[in-house]
């Protein structure tokens, strides 16, 4: 639909209050189906999701969703493409990653980028309790940056992962960040996002300073006007890094971050995100299990064809999933 074509109007329109009640009602049987879980990732950390499981007597093939930063597991794109999947047949587990969700208690440590470690410990807990046929592993935006470093770690840390997609991933954080702060454009429009970013990390933290009385000041939090700068704050105080450059690069899935990948793996990315620069793509490697698949429009996690509401990637993730295993290197435009 030409109407539909911006980029920022996919981006804002993903996240609609309009497009959840559609989202929701469309995911109902999923949705009812859905259990709580909390999941033991080792070292005494502890992650929680939903599973909706089938009642047929052989195993489903189970896929994973991860959400993106300040999302969580009710997000209406992880629960529009996990009620298309389920109504495929498929098994799902919504997976909340640390700080997440109503999952602020279960860790004292704050959430981070570089937890890579309690992901992977999530899906080896998740392979291990629930009965699957084939496991697959689905992520949007940050939860696709982790899907993609869970996908180059597979083989080594004993995931039966089939297939990893990774919707509109963070690419570069360093460049992610600069795309939305405030004084790095001219684009006015994109201060929406920062604000909203900014709102729901400081949002976030409050909830987990009530809960942790002491581990967080929120007196000083409240002095940094932006992401950039509370992510300097943030760094060498709640982790191991420096300064936050070298935080925000140690999570990064440029340069030789993916080059041996083991497993089919694909990217789907949108080349007018106005969130994720789509110049990054250009310093993936490029192994023979990577495939990149550039889409014209869609925005930040979109890809909303028209008014009906439902999102093209829903569809894609089904049709990549039922694919039968090859070496799929190389990229698609």
């Amino acid at each position: 639909m030409p109407g539909l074509k911006s980029g920022h109007l996919q981006t804002l329109i993903n996240s609609s209050k309009m497009r959840r009640l559609l989202v929701r009602q469309r995911a109902r049987g999923m949705l009812a189906a859905a259990a709580p879980h909390i999941l033991d990732c080792g070292g005494g950390v502890r992650l929680m999701g939903y599973y909706s499981g089938r009642t047929q007597s052989a195993p489903p093939d189970l896929c994973i969703l991860i959400h993106g930063w300040e999302g969580d597991a009710d997000s209406s794109y992880l629960v529009s493409a996990a009620g298309r999947l389920w109504n495929r047949g498929y098994a799902i587990f919504r997976l909340n990653l640390r700080d997440h969700g109503p999952s602020h208690h279960l860790n004292t440590g704050l959430f981070h980028g570089c937890r890579l470690d309690e992901t992977i410990g999530a899906v080896r807990s998740i392979q291990k309790t629930f009965p699957f046929r084939r496991l697959f592993l689905a992520g949007f935006s940050l939860g696709g940056n982790f899907a993609l470093r869970i996908g180059a770690s597979a083989h080594e840390a004993g995931l039966q992962l089939k297939r990893v997609a990774a919707v509109c991933p963070v690419l570069d954080p360093v460049k992610t960040v600069d795309a939305i702060e405030p004084g790095c454009h001219n684009d006015p429009r994109l201060a929406l996002y920062h604000w909203y970013f900014l709102r729901k990390w400081r949002r976030s933290l409050k909830i987990k300073s009530r809960l942790f009385p002491g581990l967080i000041d929120l007196d000083a939090v409240r002095q940094y006007p932006s992401i950039r700068s509370l992510t300097e704050y943030f760094v060498p105080r709640y982790t191991d890094f420096a300064c936050a450059d070298d935080y925000l690069s140690g999570y990064a899935v440029t340069g030789s971050r993916l080059a041996g990948l083991k497993i089919p793996v694909k990217i789907i990315a949108s080349m007018d995100d106005p969130v994720i620069p789509a110049e990054d793509l250009a310093r993936v490697a490029r192994p023979a299990r990577l495939c990149i698949e550039k889409q014209r429009y869609g925005g930040h996690c979109g890809f909303i064809p028209d008014l009906r509401m439902e999102s093209w990637i829903n569809k894609r993730l089904e049709a990549l999933f039922q694919t039968k295993e090859k070496s799929q290197g190389g990229l698609h435009a």
